[in-house]
């Protein structure tokens, strides 16, 4: 994860993000945004777009998967494997170092 990344996770630790937000944040049209929420590859409570909160790390996840679809012309399916498998990644690292003396 970029440093970039790091600093506005840290930043948006509490804060909840509108569709529209998570949009400009992400430099992406909200029917981007849409589309992976009703396909179940962004997390959203309920069935309104307009009632839908986002948080840091649904950003970071966006940001991940707007990234592998446009760098690497994956489908977005596959991009959001893939960063499902970097969170669990970077897991089982935070938990390795917790278990070092």
């Amino acid at each position: 994860m970029r440093q970039q990344d790091v600093l506005i996770g840290a930043l948006l630790e509490d804060a909840c993000l509108t569709l529209d937000e998570l949009a400009r944040a992400c430099a992406v049209s909200s029917d981007w945004v849409i589309e992976r929420a009703r396909e179940g590859l962004l997390p959203v409570p309920g069935e309104s777009p307009a009632a839908w909160r986002f948080s840091s790390r649904d950003l970071a996840r966006a940001r991940q998967m707007l990234h592998f679809e446009r760098d690497f012309d994956a489908v977005p399916e596959l991009a959001a494997l893939v960063a499902d498998l970097l969170a669990e990644l970077d897991e089982m690292r935070s938990r390795l170092r917790r278990l070092e003396p």
